[in-house]
C-alpha cells in the first residue's frame, strides 16, 4: 500500500510543480478558465438575497463580497493565498479518480471517507473565567455536502449522544466553490436538525455569501466580521468569526478584535488556518479552523501530501500553539476533489475549556 500512496503522492506534487511552473514569470490573470464559445458566466443576483445581505451586513461588505464570487469563482490560476486553486480543476480530478482506482485504493478510500470520528481536545487558560471551566465546543468543519452522503448519514448517527454547551461550523458546506447551492443547503439542514444548543458559523471558499440568510433562518448565527458574547452568571467569552481568509480574502481581524473588551478570553472561527499570526498577535486565545482537510489523502503516519495552504504543516490537523495562543485544525468530515481519504479518517471535535 505504501509504494501506490508514494505514486499518487509523486502525482499530486508533480502537479503543483507543473502548474508553479506555468505561472512563472506570467500573468495569472491570463490563465482563467474559458467557458465555451468564449461565453463568460453570469451569475444572476437575488436581488432579495442582495437587499437582505446588504442589510445584514452593510452594503460594501455585502457587494464586495459578491463581487469578487463573480469576478473570481471557478479560477484555476491566482487569486488568494494559493497559486493553484487544484478544486476548480475539473480535468485534474478525473485524472487523481483513475489513478486511486488502477492502484485499487479507490474503494478503501470512500469506506475511510464515511468512518467520520470523534475528536476530543482539551484547550487550557488562565484567562478564561471560573464560570466556563468545563464549557465544551463541538466543531464541525469542512461538510462538503453534495460530495459526501456517507459521511453525512455517519455524522447524523453520532451527534444526538454528545454532550455538549455550543457548536461552530468552521465552513465549506458546499462541495464545488461555485454554481448552485440548493442541495448544499438541504443537507445541512438535515444536519441542523441534529444539533442542540446555539450553533456559530463562519463561510469557507466553497461557500457563496448568498446562503447565509437561509443558514440563519436555519437558527445558525453566522459571524462575518463579527462577534458573539457567551454568558455564564456574569461571566462573558467572546467568539468571534471572519469571512473567508483563503481565496476571498474579505476577512478583518482588525475589526472582530475590536468588539471585545482587552482581556478577555476570546476564540476565533475561521475556515482557514492561515491566518495564525494575525489571530495570535490579535490577542485572540483560541483560533479553531478546518480547510486544510489534514490532506485528505495522506501517507502512512498521517503525512499530508499537500495541505493545499501557506502554513507550516504541523498546524494542518489537530491540535498545535502559536506563541500565546492555542489552536487547532479540523480534518473536517466531508471531502474535496474525490470523495476518498487515506490515513486521515474524518473527524469531528469536541473541545473542553478548562481553566489552570
Amino acid at each position: 500500500m505504501s509504494a501506490r500512496l508514494v505514486l499518487i503522492a509523486a502525482c499530486l506534487l508533480g502537479m503543483e510543480v507543473f502548474c508553479a511552473g506555468l505561472l512563472d514569470g506570467a500573468d495569472v490573470a491570463s490563465h482563467a478558465p474559458r467557458r465555451t464559445g468564449g461565453r463568460r458566466r453570469r451569475v444572476a443576483m437575488n436581488k432579495d438575497i442582495v437587499s437582505q445581505l446588504e442589510s445584514r451586513l452593510g452594503r460594501v461588505h455585502a457587494r464586495q463580497r459578491l463581487g469578487i464570487e463573480t469576478d473570481h469563482e471557478a479560477r484555476v490560476f491566482g487569486y488568494g493565498t494559493n497559486v493553484l486553486h487544484i478544486e476548480n480543476w475539473y480535468s485534474i480530478h478525473s485524472v487523481i479518480r483513475t489513478t486511486l482506482k488502477v492502484t485499487g485504493l479507490y474503494r478503501r478510500g470512500m469506506r475511510n471517507a464515511e468512518n467520520v470520528q470523534i475528536r476530543h481536545n482539551v484547550i487550557k487558560s488562565q484567562r478564561l473565567p471560573r464560570l466556563f471551566d468545563g464549557f465544551s465546543l463541538l466543531q464541525i468543519s469542512d461538510l462538503h455536502v453534495e460530495m459526501s452522503a456517507g459521511a453525512l448519514y455517519r455524522l447524523i448517527a453520532l451527534l444526538p449522544a454528545l454532550v455538549y454547551d455550543a457548536c461552530v461550523l468552521t465552513g465549506d458546506y458546499r462541495g464545488p466553490t461555485f454554481g448552485p447551492y440548493d442541495a448544499a443547503l438541504a443537507g445541512l439542514e438535515r444536519v441542523r436538525t441534529h444539533i442542540k444548543g446555539p450553533i456559530y458559523g463562519v463561510l469557507g471558499n466553497h461557500d457563496t455569501i448568498r446562503m447565509v440568510p437561509a443558514m440563519e433562518e436555519m437558527g445558525i448565527r453566522m459571524l462575518l466580521n463579527e462577534t458573539a458574547a457567551l454568558a455564564r452568571g456574569n461571566a462573558r467569552i467572546y467568539l468571534a468569526g471572519i469571512d473567508d481568509a483563503h481565496y476571498y480574502q474579505v476577512d478583518n481581524i482588525e475589526k472582530v478584535a475590536s468588539q471585545f473588551p482587552q482581556g478577555a478570553f476570546a476564540i476565533l472561527l475561521s475556515h482557514t488556518p492561515e491566518i495564525y499570526r494575525q489571530a495570535a498577535h490579535a490577542s485572540f486565545d483560541v483560533l479553531l479552523a478546518g480547510h486544510t482537510h489534514g490532506g485528505q489523502i495522506c501517507l502512512p503516519g498521517a503525512i499530508p501530501v499537500t495541505l493545499g495552504s501557506v502554513l507550516p504543516r504541523h498546524m494542518g490537523s489537530g491540535a498545535w500553539a502559536y506563541h500565546a495562543m492555542a489552536g487547532y485544525t479540523s480534518v473536517g468530515v466531508g471531502t474535496s476533489i474525490v470523495p476518498v481519504r487515506l490515513n486521515c479518517p474524518p473527524e469531528i471535535t469536541l473541545h473542553h475549556l478548562r481553566r489552570l
